[in-house]
């Protein structure tokens, strides 16, 4: 199985600058060794189940929470029977169309 969850977590009641809140998420993220991605809105991590994926969101919004009292977060799952890769075939395929 594979399972694609891209999500952003934001801290609410923090100010306007989170960066520094959001870096604590992606950290999380990244320490985890799953394939990842991050970009102005979304981080999106690849793994076989959504247990193992479901853990490092978990992490991640847990993370922002202990340095501020309340998170928002969003979450979109793609879920499908067969091998991993996606984070990059998806990509790679919208790009070959592209080219074209």
């Amino acid at each position: 199985m594979s399972v694609l969850v891209a999500f952003s977590v934001t801290p609410i009641g923090a100010g306007e600058d989170v960066g520094e809140l959001v870096a604590e998420a992606v950290r999380v993220v990244r320490a985890s060794g799953l394939p990842n991605r991050t970009d102005a809105m979304f981080t999106t991590v690849e793994g076989e189940s959504w247990d193992e994926v479901m853990a490092v969101v978990k992490g991640a919004v847990e993370a922002v929470e202990a340095r501020c009292g309340r998170v928002s977060l969003v979450l979109k799952a793609d879920v499908r029977a067969g091998q991993g890769g996606r984070l990059d075939a998806k990509v790679a395929t919208v790009e070959r169309h592209l080219a074209s």
